[in-house]
């Protein structure tokens, strides 16, 4: 290199692009709306993923219910005759249909207070994916404060 030759330090000038400013903006908000559309679907795909768990869970509890409740139901009946005939054995003074309406009375009142309770377990939980909801939410309110009006 000789001494005609000089190598500058500094940066170059800036080339003179009048829509450089609206392209740089422009190019934000495309990126800043990408985001939150990529942002939305997943929390989308996350509530998607969580009603899908919920279900399955509701699905495995509704057939132990079922056939749970079909095994006391053949089981009650033979319990609630051989009951009532014990109720016959045990007072012979006591008419069949007494013995009946007392056994079949009995049952009314703990099928009332199952209700009750299953009633009560029921309230206790929502079925639907309130984290996933929330966190929508929020997204939603900071993208509508975000962008520009």
């Amino acid at each position: 290199m000789d001494n005609n030759e000089r190598v500058s330090t500094m940066p170059p000038p800036p080339a003179n692009n009048s829509g450089a400013g609206q392209t740089s903006i422009t190019e934000l908000v495309a990126g800043m709306l990408n985001d939150a559309s990529r942002l939305f679907g997943q929390h989308i795909d996350m509530l998607k993923a969580e009603f899908q768990e919920d279900l399955k869970r509701t699905k495995e509890a509704g057939l132990y219910a079922v056939i749970g409740l079909a095994l006391m139901t053949i089981g009650g009946i033979t319990l609630v005759t051989a009951l009532v005939q014990f109720l016959v054995w045990l007072i012979p003074e006591l008419p069949t249909w007494a013995a009946s309406a007392i056994v079949g009375g009995s049952f009314c009142v703990f099928g009332v207070l199952a209700v009750w309770a299953c009633k009560r377990m029921f309230e206790s939980f929502n079925p639907l994916p309130e984290k996933t909801f929330h966190a929508l939410q929020e997204n939603l309110s900071w993208i509508s404060k975000a962008t520009p009006k």
